[in-house]
């Protein structure tokens, strides 16, 4: 089989509560960046926009697809259904290409983004920092 990469920035992230899910499934995980604008939802947990800013999180390695499951579940997403405005799913669920910290690419991996008007929609708060932490 071949090994997944996932990109996380919230509550998947290694140092928060929510890394259990993941946590014995995963090869390696490398700090990370992503071209990405990052926000605050009111719920306590963060979305990114593709864009020109910068997000800092981890690149996860599994070893399988299998993965993707339990997470699409975690981020209620659906693959089937149309990723858009409007559609029962929270995120959706596209590859994005990722970056060490110095700015050289690493590859593509998977990570969960949201459009900008269910961002407006939900009151996001934008991160001008790019990091998200849970513990304030």
């Amino acid at each position: 089989m071949q090994s997944i990469n996932v990109f996380v920035y919230g509550t998947l992230k290694p140092d928060e509560n929510n890394y259990f899910l993941c946590a014995d499934r995963v090869i390696s995980s490398t700090p990370a960046i992503a071209h990405a604008y990052l926000y605050h939802l009111p719920f306590s947990y963060p979305v990114i926009v593709p864009g020109n800013a910068v997000t800092h999180g981890y690149l996860l390695t599994f070893h399988d697809r299998a993965i993707l499951e339990i997470l699409d579940d975690y981020e209620q997403h659906e693959p089937e259904a149309i990723a858009s405005f409007g559609s029962d799913n929270d995120y959706e669920r596209r590859e994005i290409e990722v970056f060490d910290l110095k700015g050289d690419s690493i590859g593509l991996a998977w990570a969960y983004v949201m459009k900008p008007e269910q961002i407006d929609r939900l009151n996001g708060v934008l991160i001008p920092s790019g990091v998200w932490h849970s513990k304030k």
